[in-house]
């Protein structure tokens, strides 16, 4: 061999070599996220980190949802419904296996259900199961669920994490062990640093080019998720929690800044079980004393849109409650007098989250000038569960609710930690939950919307924005998030 032919053979090898390490480092991806998961199992826990891992990704439902917000079929190939809207009957995907081999039938979306619906059930969202009278199993392949009155959003809830199909030899052991049918398989989990998921190579939808290696690396301080982007130890940050630093990924060439939206209306949450904000005047004061333009500035750099009640503005039949209570001090102060609370301590319990201690301490200042004196306490994640969202062990807090059509939380009753019973909101969403005609359904949800408005249950700040950070090599995620779950099969390196 002459010495060309060495070079040239040499250099072919390298490419050759380059090439493969390549394909093997682009077979994997890093995902940073804020929150890391209380449990693995999203039947059991209402951790919104929980559903963005785990549900359509190692589990599935028998329906999902698209980015657009449209029913799809999951583990259900198709589905009729009855004419006058309470059947339902499922024909379920053929030769799905669970990830332990087993395999998948109508008794294990049976069992599913009547374990959500059990009186001992520990289901984070046992309200859309409610409607349900009965779950049959006519063969393995068939599956037949009969409402006992219509429910306008039950295709729509039944793709939620909280509807994800169990087995019932492993139910028990999802916390830390989760076995589903999903194209990504659980494989490891270091508590505090990282999540690792595999391909499902056997599942129904896999393709080559699907990515092997999902890790999900905790990263709960901004500061921290800029810098594993800016040192590529992370691709892809969904929920950017800097958006301060939003314009610096811009300028980088390496990077693709992504602006969505989401379903989380953020709130400044009031115990309405509790003094003083069981006085309506008190609420109304407080809505009177934000200053949502300045919020919004302040947390979240301009990033967001202001919300005057609970629903999303992207939403087709939202309607602009933001001048319902204008920005005025003058009349919060006088509110707040007429209560006779003035200067009383008030304790406002902030979780980790940049966008609850961003806009805490603007609130506090602004609820000052109003005559309230606000104190904050950072807790810790756990923390907030336990004692804010179980125990309604607070006066006020800061929250994004992040689920979809959750307008339903204020039928929840005094024992949901908004401390809020209203008989009267009860009927008006029973009416909701169960109509439907398009435009009866359009009239009612305006209709829910300012009755909890004008009810002044919480402060109502702004909808909660998807800031996603990626690399430009990165395609197939979600810009936006109409729903918890993001699928991770549709991820690709260009």
């Amino acid at each position: 061999m002459t010495r060309s032919d060495f070079v040239a053979t040499s250099i072919a090898a390298f490419c050759l070599l380059a090439s493969a390490a390549g394909a093997q480092a682009q077979s994997s991806v890093t995902i940073g996220m804020q929150q890391e998961p209380t449990v693995l199992d999203p039947t059991a826990d209402a951790t919104a980190a929980i559903d963005t891992i785990t549900a359509h990704n190692i589990f599935e439902s028998l329906t999902t949802v698209s980015e657009s917000g449209e029913v799809l079929p999951a583990l259900a190939d198709s589905w009729t419904v009855s004419e006058d809207g309470k059947t339902y009957t499922f024909d379920l995907a053929e030769g799905v296996t669970f990830h332990d081999g087993s395999a998948f039938d109508s008794a294990d979306v049976k069992f599913t259900f009547d374990r959500a619906m059990a009186e001992d059930s520990v289901n984070p969202s046992k309200k859309i199961f409610q409607p349900i009278d009965s779950v049959a199993a006519p063969d393995a392949d068939t599956v037949v669920i009969t409402l006992k009155d219509p429910d306008a959003f039950f295709l729509f809830n039944i793709a939620q994490g909280d509807a994800s199909i169990v087995a019932p030899e492993t139910a028990a052991s999802n916390k830390t062990e989760p076995v589903g049918t999903g194209p990504y398989k659980f494989d490891s989990w270091t508590r505090g640093d990282r999540l690792t998921l595999k391909a499902n190579t056997d599942h129904r939808d896999h393709a080559p080019e699907v990515i092997d290696t999902v890790t999900f690396r905790f990263v709960a301080d901004p500061a921290a998720a800029v810098a594993a982007l800016m040192a590529e130890d992370i691709d892809a940050f969904p929920g950017m929690p800097a958006p301060e630093t939003l314009e610096q990924f811009k300028a980088d060439p390496r990077f693709t800044v992504a602006v969505g939206t989401t379903e989380g209306e953020i709130i400044l949450a009031l115990n309405n079980a509790k003094p003083p904000f069981n006085d309506i005047r008190v609420r109304r004061a407080i809505n009177h004393a934000l200053d949502r333009d300045a919020i919004i500035e302040g947390a979240y750099f301009g990033y967001g849109e202001p919300i005057g009640s609970f629903f999303p503005p992207h939403h087709k039949s939202y309607v602009d409650l933001t001048g319902r209570y204008p920005h005025d001090v003058e009349k919060a102060r006088a509110l707040v007098a007429e209560a006779g609370v003035a200067g009383e301590p008030i304790t406002l319990r902030l979780p980790h989250f940049p966008y609850a201690r961003r806009s805490g301490e603007i609130i506090q200042s602004q609820l000052a000038k109003a005559g309230l004196d606000v104190k904050i306490e950072n807790v810790e994640w756990a923390f907030w569960i336990d004692e804010v969202y179980r125990n309604l062990n607070y006066d006020m807090t800061i929250i994004a609710h992040t689920s979809p059509n959750d307008l339903n939380n204020f039928a929840r009753g005094p024992e949901y930690f908004y401390g809020y019973d209203n008989p009267e909101f009860n009927d008006l969403w029973e009416r909701i939950r169960t109509e439907s005609d398009p435009e009866k359904l359009d009239a009612l949800l305006k209709e829910g919307q300012r009755f909890v408005t004008e009810e002044a249950v919480h402060g109502f700040l702004f909808q909660l924005p998807k800031l996603g950070v990626y690399d430009k090599d990165l395609s197939g995620y979600w810009t936006s998030s109409p729903v918890l779950f993001a699928p991770l099969n549709q991820l690709r390196w260009n």
